[in-house]
């Protein structure tokens, strides 16, 4: 059994509320980071915030740049990416980081985008500006089974790290269109499930998260033992168009690919103007969960354009008015 990261938190973890101040991050310059700042990994180093953000020019060749904090709201940014395509598999983007650390390395997982095959990859660092890459994670997997993307290319992202091993193991949750699970004896190399046995599906029509699921940040070990997942689900609409909100998931050490619960509303969702204008519009997508201060802080993308943070602060509860309280 392993023992808890976090003792104050509990299922469901929040209520968050968005900062009035959203955007934190924008688009600026007329280089890298000129069309779009979004979906951020997020770190304590140092007693800082330290970000780690999709960013890209109007030619949508993503790059991962780096941006710190005093107090986790306000970031003064890295000059440069600190990681940009250099591989054939990810010459058209390096995208949608997460990132834990263990024993002083840090696990940055990133999608490598060619325009045929998303894929998930993983880089090694040791202070947060230099990466080693080690390549595609699950090079013959499709995350969008049993569902079906129409493509028989390879296919997988949002890889999500457990930082602390379960009985001598790493965990890793991924997925987009399902959630799938992967183990590690040294966190480099993965060995993940069949690809017939997802953990979750898109859930029922009607639902948030109909159309799929996404993994979003690293889970974390609640103050009872279990483990909290935060995750993005979509819909998709009538015209194509889709609307991504985000749910949570329980699972338990013992067994952590069976969920336990499972929140059947959003804890986060479209409703500012940034949320519902942008590249991809009517998105909140969260990747970067830290606590900090004795506040939670989830950064996410907002339409795929700018960079909005969420928080709870321990102790704070739901609105009893909202429940007849």
């Amino acid at each position: 059994m392993t023992q808890h990261a976090f003792p104050h938190a509990e299922f469901p973890l929040g209520p968050f509320t968005a900062h009035e101040g959203n955007p934190i991050l924008r688009p600026q310059g007329d280089t890298w980071e000129s069309a779009s700042v979004y979906n951020p990994a997020a770190v304590v180093k140092d007693d800082r915030v330290v970000l780690l953000y999709r960013a890209h020019a109007d030619d949508i060749i993503s790059h991962v740049g780096l941006a710190t904090s005093e107090d986790g709201i306000h970031f003064e940014r890295h000059p440069e990416p600190v990681l940009s395509p250099t591989e054939d598999y990810e010459k058209f983007g390096a995208e949608d980081p997460r990132v834990v650390e263990i024993d002083g390395t840090y696990y940055l997982t990133y999608t490598g985008w060619d325009r045929t095959s998303a894929q998930l990859c993983l880089a090694t660092s040791t202070d947060l500006y230099t990466w080693t890459k080690h390549g595609p994670m699950f090079p013959d997997f499709n995350t969008f089974l049993p569902v079906g993307n129409g493509s028989d290319a390879p296919w997988s992202k949002a890889g999500a790290i457990l930082p602390v091993p379960i009985n001598g193991r790493y965990l890793m949750y991924f997925g987009e269109g399902s959630i799938w699970y992967a183990w590690s004896d040294d966190l480099i190399h993965w060995t993940p499930c069949s690809n017939d046995e997802p953990i979750m599906v898109p859930t029922p029509p009607g639902t948030f998260g109909s159309f799929l699921v996404e993994v979003g940040p690293q889970p974390i070990i609640t103050n009872n033992g279990l483990i909290l997942l935060l995750h993005n689900a979509a819909v998709k609409n009538e015209d194509g168009t889709v609307r991504y909100t985000c749910g949570q998931l329980l699972f338990s050490p013992d067994d952590p690919t069976t969920i336990l619960a499972q929140m059947n509303r959003p804890w986060l969702e479209p409703q500012t103007y940034e949320d519902t204008h942008g590249l991809v519009s009517n998105v909140t997508f969260v990747e970067g969960l830290v606590f900090f201060r004795d506040t939670w802080f989830a950064y996410y993308g907002q339409s795929d354009s700018t960079l909005g943070v969420a928080t709870y602060k321990v102790g704070d509860t739901y609105d009893h008015g909202a429940f007849g309280g």
